[in-house]
């Protein structure tokens, strides 16, 4: 399936990266990652560095699918409040989910160190109460966080205004996030994991998998065998067909990015994404190059055709929302596309075999 519409600005810009033959002769390795987006990097990534001998396949060009329409806002703030996965799973593991995203972000920067042109720089979030009842739900969570030891103000409406010219009734304004161009760094470090003898082949598709006696032969669509001893499913929605019960359902997200904007009129916006509370929610970022990523109005329309209709309709309501939080903002939409992604019911992921 097609995951994306539209123009996604990291592609554009970027191009195709790097040249990754498709796989044509048999092999062996200790582990077979499949998927060849920015969580298949990673964990690609993580892999060698621990010394396993690594192949990685990809059934289109690298970082073609989600990662290219992905916006990128790295943050610890899951979808779901802290307060509402402490109702369902206790505070305990709530708080560990939280406090395992907060750890990445400083390790992912790690990882993106001194890799050209992936733009991973430090940021704040503003996640603010798009209406009067939601500011209630998000004191409580701030309180929760704040007891929990998160980097976290409250600000209240005339706080939110006087710093970000923003009228809300309030806000947490998180001291931990950051922002990153997947697909860049998605091809920068798997360009860096094959010249360091890591096989990664794109344009090759997984056919069947069958365990053995010694671990597992993968065998893709043109009949080459990869034989290995364990196998790291990173495809995204696609993982669905390999697993005996759905755990997660496709969504639509749409965004478009500006030209850039001087640096005066973007503000603390430079440095700071911000989102709402309302659900589907509206969410912005900067760049590096002082353009505003914009996206938000999600749906559950993953037809690609469909989905391709809708984008320009929902880049104009997009523009149109942050015109009035931001009038001051000079907004000319440069791209606009949207992208398809698996979403699991609690914002939490799985794991295991």
């Amino acid at each position: 399936m097609d995951l994306k519409s539209g123009y996604p600005f990291w592609a554009v810009r970027n191009g195709l990266m790097h040249a990754f033959p498709p796989l044509r002769d048999d092999l062996q390795c200790d582990v077979l990652v499949v998927g060849g987006g920015i969580t298949g990097a990673l964990i690609a990534n993580e892999l060698c560095a621990n010394g396993h001998d690594v192949a990685l396949i990809e059934q289109r060009d690298i970082g073609w699918g989600s990662t290219a329409a992905s916006t990128a806002l790295l943050q610890y703030e899951i979808d779901t409040h802290l307060i509402d996965l402490a109702r369902q799973y206790g505070e305990t593991a709530a708080v560990q989910a939280y406090q395992a995203c907060a750890a990445a972000i400083p390790a992912l920067r790690e990882v993106a160190r001194g890799l050209k042109g992936v733009d991973c720089h430090p940021m704040h979030s503003l996640y603010y109460a798009s209406k009067r009842r939601h500011r209630a739900v998000l004191q409580e969570e701030f309180a929760l966080r704040q007891r929990h030891g998160f980097d976290v103000r409250w600000l209240d409406r005339d706080a939110v205004q006087d710093e970000f010219s923003l009228d809300a009734p309030g806000a947490i304004l998180s001291g931990l996030a950051a922002r990153v161009d997947p697909y860049c760094l998605t091809y920068r470090l798997l360009a860096r994991l094959q010249k360091n003898g890591c096989q990664v082949h794109d344009r090759t598709t997984l056919a069947t998998l069958e365990p053995t006696a010694r671990g597992v032969t993968a065998t893709t669509v043109e009949g080459v065998r990869i034989r290995c001893g364990h196998v790291v499913m990173a495809a995204g929605y696609a993982n669905q067909r390999w697993l005996s019960s759905s755990v997660a359902r496709n969504r639509s997200s749409y965004a478009f990015i500006t030209d850039p904007i001087p640096e005066d009129l973007l503000g603390p916006l430079a440095q700071t994404m911000v989102w709402e509370s309302a659900r589907p929610y509206l969410y912005m970022r900067s760049t590096g190059d002082q353009r505003l990523l914009i996206g938000g109005e999600d749906d559950a329309v993953d037809i690609p055709a469909r989905r391709d209709r809708r984008v320009e309709a929902k880049a104009a309501r997009l523009l149109k929302k942050v015109g009035t939080l931001f009038p001051h903002l000079p907004l000319q939409p440069a791209f606009s596309w949207a992208g398809t992604f698996a979403e699991t019911a609690d914002g939490l992921p799985f794991f295991g075999p």
